[in-house]
């Protein structure tokens, strides 16, 4: 008797198994342009995984908001790294007027760009800081100078993809947690 195979997957299951499109706001402070384009290609990520992307300079400190930081699934934090290994001016302003504002994102994850030439010890500081300040659950993504070649790409799509992916698990979380 010869065993027929059933198929591991259906259109339907597929269907509903998917996670539903996320609004995801990204915040970026770029001195030379290196952490705007890292912001752009975790944004081009994004947009191709199906979700919302809505944009803020941090600098833009008299612009309407495209999406309050609360009102967001997922915020997502770029940031160069100042002098010493500090958080740039117009990055603490922007997480100062977010704190005044008593909104409290839930879902944070930071990326950014530096220069190991400033000393290693400098290196990402405004990122580390930025993370524990929010404490993300999700590791940095550092990428030295400017994004470029394949190497880059591919480890600014493996974050982007893992930071999805656990924003994900930590809404199921979240939801047998407040529903049980």
């Amino acid at each position: 008797m010869q065993a027929t195979r059933r198929p591991t997957s259906t259109m339907a299951s597929t269907i509903s198994d998917a996670a539903p499109a996320l609004d995801i706001l990204i915040v970026v402070a770029s001195l030379s342009g290196n952490t705007r384009e890292l912001g752009r290609m975790i944004a081009g990520r994004c947009r191709q995984a199906g979700h919302a992307v809505h944009w803020q300079e941090a600098d833009e400190a008299d612009a309407v908001p495209p999406l309050q930081a609360d009102a967001a699934d997922l915020l997502l934090l770029g940031s160069w790294t100042d002098n010493g290994g500090r958080t740039p001016a117009e990055m603490k302003a922007w997480v100062a007027r977010l704190a005044g504002s008593g909104h409290q994102p839930l879902h944070v994850a930071v990326f950014g760009t530096g220069e190991t030439q400033w000393g290693a010890e400098y290196y990402g500081g405004a990122v580390h800081r930025l993370r524990r300040y929010f404490h993300s659950p999700h590791p940095p993504l550092l990428i030295e100078q400017m994004p470029h070649g394949d190497a880059h790409a591919t480890a600014i799509a493996a974050w982007t993809d893992a930071v999805l992916d656990n924003h994900g698990n930590q809404m199921h979380a979240d939801h047998r947690r407040h529903h049980a």
